[in-house]
């Protein structure tokens, strides 16, 4: 395929397209009445296809037409694909619908990717993963990865360095972005006004530390042991466009935490039109002012183009369905796996937490700085449930005590609040307590057993990640599973 080369003219027409958005989207956060009657909660789900020896396996297109769902897509390398979920309201048995439309679509992928002489695995970071599978000619068919690709490294002039030190240190350099493919999410969904929008994205923040520690599932990367969540340091070196020199003039990187608690949705869109150059500036015929002035609501294309290249932990998204426009947070720390009990268990920890915290008289992050959320972050994407992390009233303790003795009740306290049968929150948090109990999170397992297997790492790890298939089909959750 042909480099596409945007021009300068290209470029300002976008940079202005993207400015009159943003002035629409100011008008329409003041005068228009924004979708948040029912709030919804959706996710997204990334995962690894692997061959039958528990290797990376570079069929998704061939998957993906076995499948021959509308719900499945493809992402951004050749060895994975996306599920995305349908809305839901969680009320009553909401979490169980969700939970059980996950699995249903999963088995029927999973059988028809078999046909394919394929498997689908939930997983942080698949941990057969070779730097040989890594290369641009692992990308996807989609041309936007290939753009994607080619904007990013016109903007570094140089290739990327991957340096992540752990319980073993890697460093290396690749030639395309296709590491970013190594890590395979979750995306958890929630839909709320405009007038509740910062207070939701602050707590987010200010939860995304626990939720990485009491999730993680990514421990190796190239055969190597580094973090248990090491798909956050991953994430953030492979779509970083910034060569040293911007580094060390502060520049922002597209992945980030963010650096203050914000007072409204549309702080976070003027940062990215502020901060960000375009990476893909391409244009849409719509006017939005136009569409605005006779009475319909602009889909605002350049705007969420821009704001889908700045890769914020929790995300602002703005989208038009039916005619009407919302607002959802899009939480993003959170990685695949290990069952879909185990990412049932996450989400209704988060949503859980997201009922009470933006409402409190005295709120979370009025009570603890912007830096202490993010020191949180990191302390638990590299030491899991071993972190210390830091809390308003109770100062710095273990991740696991936290989790057990403020954040597990705030959360049961939440899905009351949601309505959600107490049968139900009580299986799913009754996981997360399990987790913090036993301190087996889906990243201490794959070690355990790692270390168990023994001899020769890659074949270690292949026959952990069979083991780990197979457990993972069979939805049990991460803590109840034997070394």
């Amino acid at each position: 395929m042909p480099v596409v080369v945007f021009s300068r003219d290209d470029r300002r027409k976008y940079r202005e397209k993207v400015h009159r958005c943003l002035d629409v989207f100011a008008q329409l956060l003041r005068e228009s009445k924004f979708e948040d009657d029912r709030p919804l909660a959706g996710l997204e789900i990334e995962l690894n296809i692997v061959d039958g020896e528990g290797g990376a396996c570079m069929r998704n297109a061939e998957v993906l037409a076995a499948i021959a769902r509308p719900d499945w897509a493809t992402e951004l390398g050749q060895f994975n694909i996306e599920i995305n979920g349908r809305p839901q309201e969680l009320s009553g048995d909401g979490m169980r619908r969700l939970e059980e439309d996950v699995r249903a679509r999963l088995n029927h992928a999973e059988e028809r990717a078999r046909s394919q002489s394929a498997h689908l695995m939930l997983v942080g970071i698949l941990p057969t993963l070779r730097e040989e599978d890594i290369g641009e000619g692992t990308l996807s068919a989609n041309p936007r990865y290939r753009l994607l690709n080619e904007q990013i490294f016109a903007a570094r002039g140089e290739d990327l360095h991957l340096e992540i030190e752990g319980v073993e240190r890697l460093d290396t350099h690749a030639d395309s972005i296709t590491p970013e493919a190594a890590c395979t999410s979750v995306q958890l969904h929630l839909q709320v006004s405009p007038q509740a929008f910062a207070a939701h994205w602050n707590a987010a923040q200010a939860i995304a530390g626990p939720q990485v520690a009491v999730a993680a599932n990514s421990p190796y990367l190239f055969g190597k042991e580094l973090h248990r969540e090491t798909r956050i340091a991953l994430f953030e070196q492979a779509t970083d466009t910034r060569p040293a020199e911007l580094k060390a003039q502060g520049v922002r990187p597209r992945v980030w935490f963010g650096e203050r608690w914000i007072t409204s949705v549309f702080d976070l869109f003027e940062e990215n039109v502020r901060y960000y150059p375009a990476l893909l500036p391409i244009c849409e015929d719509e006017d939005p002012r136009a569409e605005l002035d006779r009475g319909r609501v602009p889909e605002l294309h350049e705007l969420t183009l821009h704001n889908g290249t700045i890769y914020r932990w929790n995300r602002p998204v703005y989208a038009v369905v039916n005619g009407k426009p919302h607002l959802r947070v899009e939480n993003r720390v959170l990685p695949a796996g290990p069952s879909v009990l185990d990412i049932a268990a996450n989400a209704a920890f988060y949503y859980g937490l997201m009922s009470v915290l933006p409402h409190a008289e005295r709120p979370i992050w009025s009570q603890m700085s912007f830096a202490a959320a993010e020191e949180n972050l990191y302390a638990a994407a590299r030491h899991g449930l071993e972190a210390r992390l830091y809390w308003p009233g109770v100062g710095e303790v273990p991740a696991d005590e936290l989790i057990l003795r403020r954040l597990l009740p705030t959360a049961y306290e939440g899905l009351d609040r949601l309505g959600v049968d107490r049968e139900i929150s009580g299986r799913l948090l009754g996981v997360i307590e399990g987790r913090c109990l036993t301190g087996r999170t889906g990243a201490t397992w794959q070690v355990e057993k790692v270390r168990a297997i023994g001899g020769d790492r890659h074949e270690a790890l292949r026959a952990m990640t069979l083991e780990y298939l197979t457990r993972m089909h069979a939805n049990e959750p991460v803590h109840t599973w034997a070394v």
